[in-house]
């Protein structure tokens, strides 16, 4: 059923516009990069390097990774960046994740590490880990080295990894490469590779969103027993997860747009022109969407959307004279939406104006 969409289009300053973890490897950190008013760049990344992923950890900290600055973290003051000199694996870094002891994880090109407050310590997954290369034109530098692409803890404490390996699991002692269990029922012969981004649903069902090539396994699920394949309009590789406070799970895809399960089916969500794919849900239950991709630029044809279930609603987050690509958003603890960007960009919402936070 097509949905009735009331478009309402603002800029951001308020004018109307249309193995085991492996301890002996940790870095003893004397001091991190030194704290600074706004994002800077020091890695000497370009523009088409972007903000890729964010955290509010426990303590309200804002943690901010990049694929080619390292990650950043945000005490509501200044932001201290954190790079391969203070121990990350890589300084692309691709998803972050506060287990329930409050460390912080590192999923990056070079594997994952993890930050206790103090060092960052690698740890490695005790198995023959990317062995085999993926041959792949485009993407083989990145199917071949030990990435980490998402992940996820899940109610009963286990934590996921999405690699380029496949699938890995860890309970607190060793890890376990999820589909060589034989208890898992694989019909289809799954391999789970290049997993962009994980969602365990209100159900306990873990939701695997397949990515770049050589994924492209659509969407799958595991009810604990089998692993089940979906592809929304025929689209194999899935970019954005969420499951909104309702219970519907919004799933964004590279080719066939934007899907809503219901517990029973996927269904087309009809967007405007220029909306592109759902990124996060917020305290009041907007979902809040990115603008169309251009592809082959760093650029979008629109900022970002806000949806409160009717309306969407655009905010420009230009930035000079170009309107650059978001990959992530997250809500602090006083409501302000912060958004990464292209161009390693970092712009903050307050609900009426936009403010730029990184140089």
């Amino acid at each position: 059923m097509l949905l009735l969409l009331f478009i309402v289009v603002h800029s951001c300053n308020g004018q109307v516009k249309t193995g085991l973890p492996n301890n002996s490897g940790a870095v003893v950190q004397q001091s991190f990069t030194d704290a600074k008013p706004i994002l800077t760049k020091t890695q000497g990344s370009d523009q088409y390097q972007n903000i890729h992923c964010s955290l509010v950890d426990k303590a309200g900290n804002i943690w901010f990774g990049t694929t080619g600055e390292g990650v950043y973290r945000f005490d509501g003051k200044s932001f201290i960046q954190f790079t391969q000199k203070d121990g990350l694996s890589n300084n692309s870094v691709w998803c972050i994740l506060e287990d329930r002891v409050g460390r912080i994880w590192f999923g990056t090109s070079g594997g994952i590490c993890r930050y206790d407050g103090k060092n960052i310590i690698p740890v490695t997954i005790n198995r023959n880990f990317l062995t085999a290369p993926v041959v792949n034109q485009y993407y083989n530098e990145w199917s071949t080295q030990i990435t980490v692409w998402s992940m996820l803890q899940d109610r009963t404490g286990k934590i996921w990894f999405g690699t380029g390996d496949g699938v890995y699991w860890y309970d607190g002692k060793s890890f376990t490469r999820f589909l060589q269990n034989d208890s898992v029922i694989n019909k289809e012969g799954l391999q789970l590779k290049m997993v962009d981004c994980m969602l365990e649903d209100t159900n306990g069902n873990i939701w695997f969103g397949s990515g770049m090539p050589p994924g492209e396994e659509g969407l799958c699920r595991y009810d604990g027993k089998a692993i089940t394949r979906f592809k929304p309009g025929g689209d194999g590789w899935i970019r954005y997860l969420l499951q909104d406070k309702n219970g519907t799970i919004w799933s964004g895809g590279r080719h066939a747009g934007v899907w809503r399960y219901d517990g029973t089916e996927f269904k087309k969500f009809t967007v405007k022109e220029g909306v592109g794919l759902p990124l996060y849900e917020d305290k009041a239950g907007n979902i809040w969407f990115n603008g169309e991709e251009r592809l082959n630029t760093i650029e979008s044809s629109n900022g970002i959307w806000r949806y409160d279930g009717t309306t969407f609603t655009n905010f420009n987050m230009q930035e000079t004279s170009r309107n650059y690509f978001a990959f992530c958003i997250v809500e602090d603890g006083s409501g302000n939406i912060w958004v990464g960007t292209r161009n390693t960009g970092l712009f903050r919402f307050d609900g009426k104006k936009c403010t730029l936070f990184s140089e």
